[in-house]
Order: structure tokens, then sequence, then C-alpha cells
């Protein structure tokens, strides 16, 4: 009998109280009338002193998170080498992502981080779209993306990226094949396929994580299309990057700026008549910095920007700035629902896929690997939070009978989370 059949059976003879979970690492009592598991959906700077205030209460109870908290040093930080942690990621799962760690380690001497494949193939096709299109033009380069990244034509990749985009230039249909996906877009311009990570903590290892399983999905791709591409050499390509260096985010968006970099390099190390251009603006993963950066890159002339990270940055950023100045913006790690609703003349695309489906993994998750049968969720109080409490807490309800006890919002930067922990934890 596997270890979760023996958990769950042994939570219903106890009515799920008082009984010390799956990781039971300090060796302390649930509080009575509380939840078998709890999903924390945070930053990993928050998460810093939310995980230290969590563990002084003594409560032994699995944690479930998203990739916001998928931060190599957070255990660390926290103090703790949080072994009742288990989170789900966009998984690096694409044909070509191989090619791009290589790529990435032979730069950087180090492994890619989370959301580092998605940084590279984001820029990438931004790259590919603009040299297709033969303009710094918003429009131009909106009709060209999913004319190089969806099926038809020859395949490229990070392995023979410059070789792409001199068919770009050419003229040449082509289907740019990235290391996150097959990078297809579909009508709202998300990826039609996506794959997730299962992890742990894992200290001992070289990029701290390690990969329990992965679960793939597939959808259709399609969207409006340009029936050609202009091409052409003798230019200058100008992409903009908007990711955080500082702030909430600021030790993901690192290695995602590095990430972003390569196929710039790539171009501008190559034999190609072509140079592309790029500005780096910070986000400080705050939406007033995002606004300032997103019109900074504006002003300097970018047509197309990769970024914002998150989607309480990406959403007002995409609003106000991308769809009325005819911007495209293609964000690597935005991941909120409200993305696709967005009324954004297709001006908006993400490599990352939607939390639609990742509140599906977690609350498989949560019921099959981790025995729950009952949640609560503490999420950060923004879009990204709010929605995907909301699609982890309606999947374990309704495709798994869990019982969900709490939703509880925190903001950044709070000196204590006690309290919400505690509104968390309560019967």
């Amino acid at each position: 009998m596997s270890q979760k059949i023996d958990r769950r059976t042994y939570l219903r003879g106890m009515g799920g109280a008082g009984v010390a979970t799956t990781a039971g690492l300090m060796g302390t009592l649930q509080q009575d009338g509380g939840p078998d598991m709890l999903t924390i959906i945070g930053y990993p700077q928050s998460g810093i002193q939310l995980f230290r205030d969590l563990y002084a209460t003594g409560q032994s109870l699995d944690v479930l998170v998203p990739d916001g908290l998928q931060s190599s040093t957070l255990p660390q930080e926290v103090g703790n080498d949080m072994q009742n942690v288990t989170g789900t990621a966009p998984a690096a799962a694409g044909p070509n992502q191989e090619a791009f760690n290589q790529l990435f380690q032979d730069q950087y001497n180090q492994p890619p981080g989370v959301f580092t494949s998605q940084s590279y193939d984001s820029v990438a096709i931004l790259i590919l779209a603009n040299a297709a299109a033969g303009e710094n033009s918003g429009s131009a380069i909106r009709d060209q993306m999913r004319r190089i990244a969806n099926p038809g034509g020859q395949e490229f990749g990070p392995q023979n990226f410059v070789e792409g985009v001199r068919a770009a230039v050419n003229g040449d249909d082509i289907n740019y094949q990235g290391a996150s996906s097959t990078t297809n877009f579909d009508q709202n311009g998300d990826p039609a396929a996506a794959s997730y990570d299962v992890w742990k903590f894992a200290p001992q290892t070289e990029d701290g994580v390690r990969t329990v399983n992965t679960r793939r999905f597939e959808s259709n791709a399609g969207g409006p299309s340009a029936d050609s591409a202009p091409g052409g050499t003798g230019r200058t390509i100008r992409v903009g990057i908007l990711l955080p260096e500082t702030g909430d985010l600021g030790s993901v968006g690192t290695p995602m700026i590095q990430a972003s970099r390569l196929p710039i390099q790539q171009v501008n190390q190559s034999d190609l008549d072509l140079q592309v251009e790029t500005q780096v603006e910070d986000t400080q993963t705050d939406r007033q910095a995002s606004l300032s950066g997103a019109n900074a890159l504006i002003n300097a002339g970018y047509p197309a920007i990769s970024g914002p990270a998150s989607s309480g940055n990406n959403i007002p950023v995409a609003s106000e700035v991308y769809i009325p100045n005819e911007i495209v913006g293609c964000s690597p790690s935005s991941t909120a629902i409200t993305v696709s609703r967005l009324q954004d003349n297709d001006y908006v695309f993400r490599t990352a896929p939607s939390d639609l489906l990742q509140g599906q993994v977690m609350a498989q998750v949560a019921a099959e690997r981790l025995g729950a049968q009952s949640a609560s969720t503490l999420f950060v109080n923004n879009d990204y939070g709010q929605q995907l409490s909301e699609q982890f807490s309606q999947a374990f309800q309704q495709d798994h009978d869990g019982q969900v006890n709490n939703q509880v919002a925190f903001n950044i930067g709070e000196s204590s989370y006690t309290s919400v922990i505690n509104q968390a934890l309560g019967g």
C-alpha cells in the first residue's frame, strides 16, 4: 500500500484533527480543527518572513507552493531545510531544453533556474518576429508572432537560433521550437503546450531543488497571423527587457535576465547583417516601477518587450502601456488567468502557461501525493495570488472531494505574518 493511501486512511480514522502530517519534521501536533495542509502563494522575499513565522508556530503540516516561491536560497534564508514543502512550477520541457541548458551553463557556469527557459524563448521569439517583420513596428511584429512560432515551416531552436533568424529575414516559413515548450501560441497568445514539475527543496544539490515528476498538457495552436514576411537585413532589431532585478522577485529575476540576453548575444556575435539592441529596466517587483520602466522602453523606441515577470505588474503594464501604444509584450512568467482575458488587440503574449492549469496540478498534488482531505490557502494579495488560490480551491473541491477551510490574503513586505497564518490554520 502506498504512503499516500496509508495517510488518507489514517486521517479518516482520526478525523484529521491532532494528527502529525507526512512531513512530521517538527514533532508537534497539528492545530485542532485545522487543515491537513497549507497552500502558500507568494514571492521569495516575503516568503522568508512568512515561513519563519509559520515554523515559529510549531505546526507540523504539509505545505504546497507554486513557482513564485521556487528560490534555491529560501531554506537557508528561512533557517529550515523546508522538507515539509512540495512545489509545482511550469517546467522547462520543450524539445530543445537540453540545448538551452548547455548554452546557459556555458555562459554563466551555473544551471538555469525557474522561468529561465521561458525568458530565453520570449526574447528569441520577439527577435524572430521582428526579423520577419523587417521593421521595428509593434503591429508588424504582432502579425509575425504566430507565423514564426506555430506549426508549419522549418524547425529551429536555441541550438541553431542564428540560422532561424537568417531564415526569418529571408521570408521563409519557420517554426521556432523552444526550451520551455514547443512555444506554439493559442488564440489568447498563451502557450498551446505546457508542462509542470512537482519539486522539493534540495539544498545539497547545485540548483537547490529536485524534480519529483512532470505533468504535460496540450491544447490547440491558432490565432491571427501574417501570410508572409518582408524580412530584410542591414538593420537593427530592438527588443526591450522589463524584469525584476530587485524587490520580491529580484532573486528569480536576475537569472531570467541572464537567459534573456543569450539570444541577443547569439545574433550579435554571428555573421548576420543584423544587430540586436536591448535595454533592461528593473520592475523592482513593483507596479509603479514596472509602469515607469515600460514607458522608458517605449520612449527609447522599443516596439516589443519581454516582461514583466509577475502578473501583478504585467496586467497594469499591458493595459496601460502595451495595448494603447501598440507594443508587443511577451511575459516569460506572468501566469494569472486575467492575462488570457485582456482585450489586447493581440498585443499580449506569454511563454508561461496560465494558472488555470497550475491550479489543477496543485490540487492533484495536494490530494494524491500529500493525501490531504482539507486545505487552507495563504495568498499574496494581487491577481496572481487571488486567482491561483481560487483555481486550486475549486479543483481541490470539485475534482478531489477536498475541503477548503480558509482562503486568506497577505500583503508583500509585512514585518510579521503570524496573524494571517493563524487565520489560515484556524478550524
